[in-house]
């Protein structure tokens, strides 16, 4: 921070220099001290008479009455301080100098200006400390120089993707989202679309396809913002009638979104038994979808789109398939274990929909996993719904579990409320087979030893499809 360069001489002069008349020592000492942080008395060779500072700042001013000013400051400085005396004993007026006294913690840097006294027998030097001045300036360079250092980094950075942005093989176009035109295309885009280099930009990006194509390019483009990855879409250019491959992602600068479009001529070559795979897989009737070893949503057919309820598998790609499938912590958790183990689960019961708070609709999965054996890869899930062929079925009796093992087996198709009332039915049966067994299959021995009425027993009977049903007399 450069010091303003000034003296007295550029001061307008006051009207009436009578009004300081009268001043006695005390008030001149005082205007002095206010003047600056150091004040110095020195006679006409340069010695020190008297001096005043605040000693907390400036602890080494104590110790130089006595001495000559050229004494106190630093080698660089000693010609400063004899051209400022003789200056001053011509009865020349000179602009503020800085000089560096030497110090205890270092050099000490003061502005000095010096005014003559009692007609020029005496001199006052006045010093104003520049040490919080040098430390403002040190930091504004400092911030500077870091400022140019990132400036710097950024312009190589710069140059460094400008240059991979027009060397790659790959066409790449960046438009504006909001107004769907042409901000840049590199040299492939503009071969590929058939126009010179740099002569895209500000173009609309819908114009170069066929007019019926804009529909679903819009569609594209706003996916693009809400989806996390999208599928490519294929769209025909309004001139020669050529198929693009387009692929998007989008990103955001300053406020505003833009789309990161990459195009191809065509996609890579496919087997035939594979698409046939892939179109047979869109088509099925029951819902398939493809996540990684995280249960992250990577694909999926029509019918699984359908069952969750979204438009596209775009809206909900790179979400948890715990979001629509299953019973939180429960049900993928039991499945993703069998996968582990066997790696593949059949036919286990769950439910999707029931994270809306309802009960949700009960479904039927089967998964396999491709992968290493550490979980990692990939989960295919075929998922069917139960709910409408359950209502559809007429009501049977439902066969119950005659052993623990089979209890077991329910765990991961039947919820935990379910099981328990399963096993209380199986403890009853097994308990009144007991008793019928003891007491030779008389019922109304079998009753007093269950602790039961006869009706009771008999209801029970009925229930349980167990013996002869018909009562006996009284």
């Amino acid at each position: 921070m450069p010091l303003k360069k000034r003296s007295i001489e550029e001061y307008k002069p006051f009207d009436n220099s009578e009004l300081f008349e009268g001043i006695d020592n005390k008030t001149a000492a005082a205007l002095a001290m206010s003047a600056g942080d150091l004040l110095l008395i020195l006679n006409k060779e340069g010695k020190i008479l008297d001096s005043s500072s605040d000693l907390a700042r400036h602890p080494e001013v104590a110790s130089w009455t006595g001495k000559d000013w050229s004494e106190t400051v630093t080698i660089e400085s000693q010609d400063k301080i004899d051209a400022m005396l003789d200056a001053a004993r011509q009865g020349t007026v000179l602009h503020p100098r800085q000089v560096n006294h030497k110090g205890e913690s270092g050099d000490l840097p003061i502005s000095y200006v010096i005014v003559c006294l009692s007609g020029g027998k005496k001199f006052l030097a006045i010093g104003k400390d520049l040490r919080e001045a040098a430390a403002l300036q040190q930091r504004l360079l400092q911030t500077q120089q870091s400022l140019e250092r990132d400036y710097q980094r950024l312009r190589q950075l710069e140059t460094r993707y400008r240059l991979l942005f027009e060397m790659s093989g790959q066409p790449v176009v960046i438009i504006d989202h909001e107004s769907r035109r042409i901000i840049e295309a590199n040299p492939a885009a503009c071969t590929l679309l058939g126009s010179k280099h740099k002569s895209l930009a500000g173009t609309q990006f819908l114009s170069l396809f066929q007019r019926e194509e804009s529909e679903k390019l819009i569609s594209f483009l706003g996916g693009a913002v809400s989806a996390t990855k999208l599928s490519p879409l294929q769209a025909q250019l309004s001139h020669g009638a050529t198929d693009l491959w387009l692929s998007a992602t989008s990103f955001s600068q300053r406020g505003k979104r833009y789309a990161l479009i990459y195009l191809e001529s065509e996609r890579a070559p496919t087997s035939e038994e594979g698409e046939a795979t892939l179109a047979m897989i869109e088509k099925m009737p029951d819902a398939f979808v493809l996540t990684d070893c995280t249960w992250s949503i990577i694909s999926g057919n029509i019918a699984f789109t359908e069952l969750v309820g979204v438009a596209s598998i775009d809206q909900i790609r790179g979400r948890n398939l715990g979001d629509f499938i299953g019973r939180p912590g429960i049900d993928l958790d039991l499945i993703q274990s069998q996968l582990r183990s066997h790696g593949f689960a059949q036919n286990a019961s769950t439910v999707v929909g029931n994270q809306d708070g309802s009960d949700g609709e009960p479904i039927e999965i089967s998964a396999v996993q491709a992968g290493d054996e550490q979980g990692q890869g990939h989960f295919g899930i075929v998922i069917r719904s139960t709910g409408r062929r359950l209502r559809d079925l007429p009501p049977v009796p439902q066969e119950m579990p005659r052993s623990v093992e089979q209890l077991t087996e329910l765990v991961g198709r039947m919820s935990l409320k379910d099981i328990v009332r399963e096993s209380t039915d199986l403890i009853e049966r097994l308990c009144i087979e007991a008793a019928l067994s003891y007491t030779s299959d008389n019922r109304a021995s079998a009753a007093e030893v269950l602790g039961l009425s006869r009706q009771s027993l008999y209801s029970k009977l009925h229930r349980y499809n167990l013996g002869n049903l018909v009562s006996e007399p009284e």
